[in-house]
């Protein structure tokens, strides 16, 4: 079992500076991974300070060692596939091949990147948008010429250089609603589940079985690990009851906990705490 925190790319904590000094206080208290959440504008506060989660990713990977460094989750239908691609690669270089790429459709109602800058909002046309760029990742990461011809992106044949340190790729972990069909086949088709209940609270161990079950069924490279992230909120105010929750859940086959820590803990201060009392561990 591994254990993750995700930060906020907005509010006290939110510019890069902070967020790499958070990084290296996440790496000493014990924590696997550290996770940003990709906003224009964080969660639609146009009140709140945002800032890019890419550039602050690079200053988390210079103050760190070994701790994986990623994204919860990029919005790929408001990004350039290929820009994503050449950001991800370079990121992955610095780290030393410690990143994974959360990646999903995102929220239209909360974020208004999509909104307020002219992008796509019809949930379907964003879902072939997002299978194409996933193809695109693919296809540029090989280091092998690529071209595509899709019905939103078109690359005539490049080479995209260097490749990922991490091979076959990059890790690609997938959100989305539980149970949503375009979600789980994307989810069985990569290397990890970042999932969320549309009707909110905790997965279940049952729910969890769930979609292991699901992408054993469907998933093609059955050699590769996979992910099963969970978790997602604020921890309780009781440990052991969050606890034996985890020890329930990483037994049907959960693989990542990941809490996070929202501006709503108050100053960085706060934060600083709550990264340097380490994870939960039950293994």
């Amino acid at each position: 079992m591994k254990y993750g925190l995700s930060f906020p790319n907005g509010g006290p904590c939110g510019d890069a500076r902070t967020l790499g000094e958070l990084a290296r206080l996440a790496e000493d208290s014990g924590w696997d991974g550290v996770f940003l959440e990709d906003y224009i504008v964080w969660q639609g506060h146009q009140d709140v300070p945002t800032y890019d989660p890419w550039i602050a990713l690079a200053a988390m990977a210079m103050q760190t060692k070994h701790i994986r460094l990623g994204t919860m989750v990029t919005p790929l239908s408001r990004r350039r596939p290929w820009k994503l691609a050449r950001e991800a690669v370079t990121l992955d270089h610095l780290s030393g091949g410690r990143v994974i790429l959360g990646v999903g459709l995102g929220e239209t109602n909360l974020d208004v990147s999509f909104s307020h800058f002219g992008e796509v909002t019809d949930d379907s046309k964003r879902a072939k948008m997002v299978n194409e760029s996933l193809a695109i990742l693919e296809g540029l990461w090989s280091g092998e010429p690529f071209s595509f011809h899709g019905e939103h992106y078109h690359i005539d044949e490049v080479t995209f250089l260097p490749r990922p340190v991490q091979q076959p790729r990059i890790p690609i972990w997938i959100g989305g609603v539980y149970r949503k069909p375009g979600a789980m086949e994307r989810a069985a088709r990569y290397d990890g589940a970042a999932l969320y209940k549309l009707t909110g609270g905790d997965f279940t161990p049952d729910e969890i079985r769930d979609i292991k079950s699901y992408v054993e069924q469907h998933r093609k490279n059955k050699i590769a690990p996979y992910d099963i992230a969970s978790g997602g909120r604020h921890r309780d105010e009781d440990w052991n009851k969050d606890r034996a929750l985890i020890k329930s859940l990483g037994e049907a086959g959960m693989t990542w906990w990941v809490e996070y820590t929202p501006p709503e803990l108050g100053g960085i201060e706060e934060i600083r705490a709550y990264t340097a009392r380490g994870p939960l561990r039950v293994d």
